[in-house]
C-alpha cells in the first residue's frame, strides 16, 4: 500500500477535501474497494453507507455524476425521466478518466478535472450519519455526510434507485 497517498488522483481528492474544509481524512484500505460491498466489508459498515460515484453520459455528451448509496442500483429510467432526457448513456472507463481524472473503481465525488454538468446525490445516503466515498484510487476512501456531499459538490438531492 506504500505510495498510494502520493498518486496524483489521490492527492487531487485530498486537496479537494482540504479546499472544501471537509473534516474527513483519506483512509487506505488493505483490500480493494472497487465495489460498495468490498468497501463496506473493509470498513466494517453497512453497504448503504458507501457513497458510490457512478458516471453516465447525458444526451448532450456531458457527464452526469450520481452519488448513490451502495445498497441499491441506479434506476436509469427513473433518473432520465426526472431529468427530462430520453435516456442515460453508458460512460466507458476512458470517458470517466478523461473527464474526472479518476479511474473507475476510485472515482471521488470531488476534485474532478472537469466538473459534471449535473450531480445527483442519493437521498438514501441521508439516512446515515456518516458515509464513505472513494478518494481517487480503489484502495482509498474518505468519510463524509450526506449534507456535506450536497454542499461541496453543489449536487441535488434526488431519489435515484430502487
Amino acid at each position: 500500500m506504500d505510495g498510494i497517498l502520493e498518486k496524483a488522483a489521490v492527492r487531487r481528492a485530498a486537496e479537494a477535501i482540504k479546499d472544501n474544509a471537509m473534516s474527513g481524512e483519506i483512509k487506505v484500505l488493505s483490500d480493494s474497494a472497487r465495489t460498495a460491498q468490498d468497501a463496506a466489508t473493509a470498513l466494517g459498515i453497512q453497504v448503504g453507507q458507501i457513497a458510490s460515484s457512478i458516471v453516465f453520459k447525458l444526451p448532450s455528451g456531458n457527464p452526469l455524476l450520481i452519488v448513490t448509496s451502495g445498497r441499491h442500483r441506479v434506476n436509469t429510467e427513473l433518473v432520465a425521466n426526472n431529468l427530462g432526457v430520453a435516456q442515460l448513456g453508458r460512460a466507458d472507463a476512458d470517458y470517466v478518466k478523461s473527464l474526472s481524472g479518476y479511474s473507475v473503481g476510485g472515482v471521488a465525488p470531488i476534485g474532478w478535472l472537469n466538473a459534471p454538468e449535473i450531480i445527483l446525490i442519493d437521498k438514501a445516503l441521508g439516512e446515515y450519519m456518516e458515509v464513505w466515498a472513494a478518494a481517487g484510487h480503489p484502495h482509498t476512501v474518505f468519510p463524509t455526510s450526506f449534507d456535506e456531499l450536497v454542499k461541496v459538490t453543489g449536487g441535488t438531492a434526488a431519489i435515484v434507485g430502487d
